[in-house]
C-alpha cells in the first residue's frame, strides 16, 4: 500500500504513552527486576512492587532492609536507565496498524527524556509514529496541560481534525478540550497508575470514554 499524501490525511491523532499504549505498571515490574538483577538479590522485585503498593518508599525500604552497596540514587539511576521489558498489546498494536493509515499520529509523554525513549523504542512506536511527531516533556520544554505541545501538532499540520487519547483526566484533556480537539479517554481496566474515580470539573472530561484502543477507530471514522 502506498503511503498517503498529507493532503490525504486531514486527521491528527495524539496520543498518551504511560497507561495508554502501555500499562506503565509493567515498566515499573521490569525497573524492579532490573534492580533486583543489579544487586543480585532473588525475589528483591517482588519485595519491591509489595511496598510501593502499600505506598511506602521502596527504595529506602530496600536499603534499609539489606546492605546492597547501592544508594538510592543509584537505584533511581538503574530503574530509570534500564531497557524495559515492555510491548504493545494485540489490541494497541491493531489499533495502531489501523489508524496510521488514516491520519498523521503523534505522541506526547511527560517524563524523563531516556527513560520515555527507552519505552518508545522497546514498544516499537516509531514504526507508526514519525519521531519528529513524539514530545517528551523534558527534552521539548513543555509538558501536559501546556497548550504548547498541543499547539506544536495544530502548527505543524494546520486545518486539521484534531484527537487526543489519553488516560489522565487531571491534565490529559483539558487543553485538548479548550482548542476543540475530540479528546478519548481509555478507561482504567484496574492495572493503571493513576486513578480515573477522582471528581473534575467538567472541562477536565474527556468527550468519549473507551474500553480498548481498538474501539477509538469507530470514533474517528
Amino acid at each position: 500500500m502506498t503511503k498517503m499524501s498529507l493532503s490525504t490525511k486531514n486527521k491528527v491523532i495524539v496520543f498518551d504513552l504511560d497507561d495508554t499504549l502501555y500499562k506503565e505498571l509493567d515498566f515499573v515490574k521490569s525497573g524492579f527486576r532490573a534492580i533486583a538483577s543489579a544487586i543480585g538479590i532473588e525475589g528483591a522485585q517482588d519485595e519491591l512492587l509489595n511496598w510501593l503498593q502499600h505506598g511506602e518508599n521502596a527504595f529506602e525500604k530496600l536499603t534499609a532492609k539489606y546492605s546492597i552497596g547501592y544508594s538510592i540514587s543509584e537505584l533511581l539511576q538503574i530503574y530509570r536507565s534500564h531497557i524495559p521489558d515492555i510491548y504493545l498489546d494485540n489490541d494497541a498494536e491493531e489499533c495502531l496498524n489501523t489508524l496510521k493509515e488514516k491520519a498523521r499520529l503523534g505522541l506526547i509523554t511527560d517524563g524523563r527524556t531516556l527513560t520515555q525513549w527507552n519505552k518508545i523504542q522497546a514498544l516499537g512506536l516509531t514504526a507508526f509514529i514519525q519521531q519528529e511527531d513524539i514530545l517528551v516533556s523534558e527534552a521539548f520544554g513543555y509538558g501536559k496541560p501546556a497548550p504548547q505541545v498541543y499547539r506544536f501538532f495544530e502548527v505543524k499540520y494546520p486545518n486539521c481534525a484534531y484527537y487526543y487519547i489519553g488516560d489522565n483526566v487531571t491534565k490529559d484533556f483539558v487543553t485538548a478540550n479548550e482548542r476543540g480537539w475530540t479528546t478519548v479517554c481509555l478507561l482504567d481496566d484496574g492495572r493503571n497508575i493513576h486513578r480515573q474515580d477522582m471528581e473534575v470539573a467538567k472541562e477536565f472530561q474527556p468527550r468519549y470514554r473507551v474500553q480498548k484502543l481498538s474501539q477509538v477507530c469507530s470514533i474517528i471514522d
